[in-house]
């Protein structure tokens, strides 16, 4: 199927994350009328008052990219704000389009919802195989009940509600907060921090040996606004690259592209997390999709962002 975003009025729904705000500057080429509003004039968690913007603004497409995230620190300090937060924003966009009769729409998900010990690479199909990872369940389980919700929409009402989910993003607009943020913006603020300090070590957490998929957030726009147009079908899908590197290699990267030529120091202590997590891509390949940022040149110029965007970076330690 074929929906065509041209002359359409669309809503990015989290368009100051990092995810939102690429989507929304890619879809700035588009012959449209972009729609936005902020948390201080909407609180997505309200489901009256997203049901009166919606009905108001009559959005004709959704991208739901609107959620509470974080690393490993930060989903086991706040369970209950990772599944409260994320059930309620997903229900009332969800329900309100309905209402609304919304054209299309799109809920963004996450590669933790499958099984900690899927298969890998894991295949759509491995979702609720098995038990979760333990370190970010409560944002999985959110996040698997979007889906469903999509589906159960898509059924009893016939809507066009997609899911996409995506592997480990990174890039510009990420957040560089030490108790907040995931691995690459955690890794980049270290390793800048040590180089100015002028340490000798670079402490990480985990062993090392892990395995992760990264794809750039604006790979990840190209990819969400491409299956806009081109997929409509009730099983979720991926979006990766299809490799995957460790922990370690990683660190080795970032800390090439920030210039530290100090050591490495890998705490076991700390958890690991899943011991691989790569996605098949094939699907999304199969309907002419590829990502096209390297993950070097992508850290490199992730880094650059950061640099120049000091000051407006979220950094609190």
């Amino acid at each position: 199927m074929s929906y065509s975003l041209t002359g359409k009025k669309i809503w990015v729904a989290g368009h100051r994350g990092m995810v939102g705000s690429a989507i929304t500057r890619q879809l700035s080429s588009f012959d449209g009328q972009l729609l936005t509003v902020n948390r201080h004039q909407v609180d997505l968690r309200n489901q009256s008052a997203v049901a009166a913007w919606i009905a108001e603004n009559r959005p004709q497409a959704i991208f739901l990219a609107a959620a509470t995230v974080g690393g490993i620190h930060a989903n086991r300090s706040r369970p209950a704000e990772f599944l409260y937060d994320n059930l309620t924003i997903e229900t009332n966009i969800i329900h309100a389009a309905h209402q609304c009769n919304v054209e299309k729409l799109m809920l963004l998900g996450s590669s933790c919802i499958y099984p900690r010990l899927a298969a890998q690479p894991m295949a759509e199909d491995a979702l609720l195989t098995g038990p979760l990872e333990p370190t970010n369940e409560w944002y999985a389980i959110a996040k698997i009940a979007g889906i469903k919700l999509c589906q159960a929409y898509r059924e009893q009402y016939g809507r066009d509600f997609i899911a996409v989910m995506p592997t480990n993003l990174y890039g510009p607009g990420d957040n560089f907060d030490l108790h907040q943020s995931h691995v690459i913006p955690a890794l980049i603020r270290k390793a800048h921090d040590a180089q100015l300090s002028g340490a000798k070590i670079l402490n990480v957490w985990g062993s090392g040996t892990p395995r992760r998929e990264f794809l750039h957030v604006d790979d990840m726009a190209a990819a969400c606004i491409y299956l806009m147009q081109h997929y409509s079908s009730p099983e979720h899908i991926n979006i990766g690259t299809g490799e995957d590197v460790t922990i370690r290699a990683l660190a080795e990267m970032i800390c090439q592209a920030v210039g530290f030529t100090g050591d490495l120091v890998f705490d076991p202590t700390q958890p690991d997390g899943s011991p691989r997590k790569l996605l098949d891509v094939t699907r999304l390949n199969q309907l002419g999709w590829r990502h096209q940022i390297a993950l070097a040149d992508g850290l490199a110029t992730t880094y650059q962002w950061f640099v120049d965007h000091f000051h407006q970076a979220r950094l609190s330690v």
